[in-house]
């Protein structure tokens, strides 16, 4: 779903001139506007509506890159959201640009845009010529979980990081563990058999729930569905990371 007409204006919601954990090493991270998944423990729910309120060129990022381009050496730009792919277009004209310098591209997405059909699958193709890494967030293995979770179905996203893979794209896999929601036994070890048929997955990371975001829900005056989830423990996050990986090796017969 684009929802811009002039493929070098993106619009955003923040940035952070120093993130830490969007990609490899120090990058430019541009959350931009507007998602199709409502996901229960959005971090960034300011980003979920397609507003037009803070436009940006291609220009402008890589001017705002090359202000700090020394810090940026072993990293790069990441573009999230929202769901940045509903902003593709914008996407293609900014990483084309970005690859003609010599920065490394990433693109965090949830796939919510994806769909089987050609004309989609050309954009996302196009896409992935200039992205050196797609940060690919799988809310949920289980579809009706899925829907629960993020009121949305799933089989498009196991679609799109199945397109991803089988067009070399390099991945990192990155699921949320939300105790009562992403945690159950049977889904972490379905969730590593899924993994497990990937060809092109460079790293799985199990990002624990946090409710740091609940003072934007209240200024924004949204409601927050998981006030009362307790967020885990290191030692539950890999506990279930082990699970995970236990079904990534029982699918592999090992």
């Amino acid at each position: 779903m684009e929802h811009n007409k002039d493929p070098r204006v993106g619009y955003y919601s923040s940035m952070e001139s120093f993130g830490a954990v969007d990609g490899p090493g120090i990058r430019l991270v541009i959350f931009l506007q507007g998602c199709l998944l409502r996901c229960k423990y959005c971090h960034n729910p300011e980003a979920l509506a397609f507003t037009k309120d803070k436009p940006i060129t291609v220009d402008e990022v890589l001017a705002i890159y090359n202000k700090n381009k020394s810090f940026y050496k072993n990293g790069g730009i990441t573009l999230s959201g929202g769901e940045a792919t509903t902003q593709i277009d914008f996407c293609i004209e900014l990483f084309k640009e970005a690859k003609k310098l010599g920065i490394n591209t990433c693109l965090d997405t949830c796939f919510g845009t994806y769909q089987d059909i050609p004309l989609v699958q050309e954009k996302w193709l196009e896409l992935l010529k200039y992205t050196d890494t797609t940060l690919a967030d799988l809310k949920h293995i289980d579809n009706e979980k899925h829907i629960a979770l993020t009121s949305k179905p799933n089989t498009n996203i196991l679609q799109a990081i199945k397109f991803l893979d089988d067009h070399n794209a390099k991945m990192w896999v990155r699921h949320v563990l939300v105790p009562g929601w992403t945690d159950d036994r049977e889904d972490l070890l379905k969730l590593g058999q899924f993994l497990a048929s990937l060809k092109n997955m460079q790293r799985l990371e199990m990002l624990p729930y946090h409710n740091m975001m609940i003072p934007k829900y209240e200024s924004l005056k949204m409601k927050f569905y998981l006030k009362d989830v307790v967020p885990p423990t290191k030692e539950y996050v890999a506990e279930c990371l082990k699970i995970i990986k236990e079904g990534m090796q029982k699918a592999k017969g090992l």
